[in-house]
């Protein structure tokens, strides 16, 4: 419980990997007992005290920030708990020092939020390593064919 893991999925069901496809097929494991077949899912979960588990990121997602692994969605959700933020998504950007610096875009719906109050929002609800270095305010953020924020690589 409180650790961020890897969700894996076991069992007969799991298939043996893509049909003709070796390098898609990475995430699938084959173990002595047949039964046990694995794929690493790329969903990384925290466990709370209860044993449920919430949804963190995909592994794919996490930014590399100072020598920590941060996951996107926290950020947002912290953005996203300041009034007059109408969207976020926050994406790491390449940096010589840091690795990756996080950036976070934000659409704000009319109020007069400036990047400092977002940033002074973010340095009271997150671990330091996790706070933005760059804020970005926009008019509208890119989505998917389902309506979702497009996650935009290196916040182009």
């Amino acid at each position: 419980p409180g650790d961020i893991g890897e969700l894996v999925v076991q069992g007969p069901h799991v298939m043996r990997g893509y049909w003709n496809r070796p390098d898609a097929s990475s995430r699938f494991r084959d173990a002595p007992d047949p039964q046990r077949r694995s794929l690493l899912t790329g969903d990384l979960l925290r466990q709370d005290d209860d044993g449920f588990f919430h949804f963190i990121a995909r592994r794919d997602d996490i930014i590399k920030s100072r020598g920590e692994k941060v996951a996107p969605k926290e950020i947002e959700n912290v953005l996203y708990s300041l009034e007059g933020v109408m969207e976020a998504s926050v994406v790491g950007v390449p940096d010589p020092i840091l690795g990756e610096a996080i950036k976070a875009l934000v659409v704000v719906n009319g109020a007069a939020l400036t990047p400092q109050e977002i940033l002074r929002h973010c340095r009271l609800h997150l671990e330091d390593f996790m706070v933005p270095q760059i804020i970005e305010l926009r008019d509208g953020l890119p989505k998917t064919a389902s309506g979702k924020i497009s996650r935009v690589p290196g916040g182009v």
